[in-house]
């Protein structure tokens, strides 16, 4: 016979974890002038090359980007440079002490 533990008890790894989840962010910047822009972040070791944005036919430029639960430190990369994004919902320092933008999702 089982039991309510044995029964409705869920081994920790097993259990819904908000942390495990990813959800599709959009990261879109307005940079016409732009030949180039990538986007760098915790979420892929702050590789400057490894997430290229796709131009856009009004100038911008735009990436979805699966991310876990949390705060996110990014910046976008135009044309070698970092730039901050204007929509971000702050603003931070990363490992290298540059100012970079945060993202929280939930």
């Amino acid at each position: 016979m089982q039991t309510w533990e044995t029964q409705y008890k869920v081994g920790l790894k097993d259990r819904y974890s908000a942390r495990k989840m990813t959800k599709p962010v959009q990261f879109i910047l307005q940079a016409p002038e732009a030949e180039r822009v990538c986007i760098a972040g915790d979420f892929n070791h702050w590789n400057i090359s490894s997430h290229p944005l796709a131009r856009q036919p009004d100038g911008g430029w735009r990436i979805e980007v699966l991310l876990h639960h949390g705060h996110h430190l990014y910046a976008f990369i135009v044309d070698g440079a970092l730039t901050l994004d204007p929509h971000a919902q702050g603003v931070a320092h990363n490992p290298q002490g540059q100012r970079v933008s945060v993202i929280a999702v939930s």
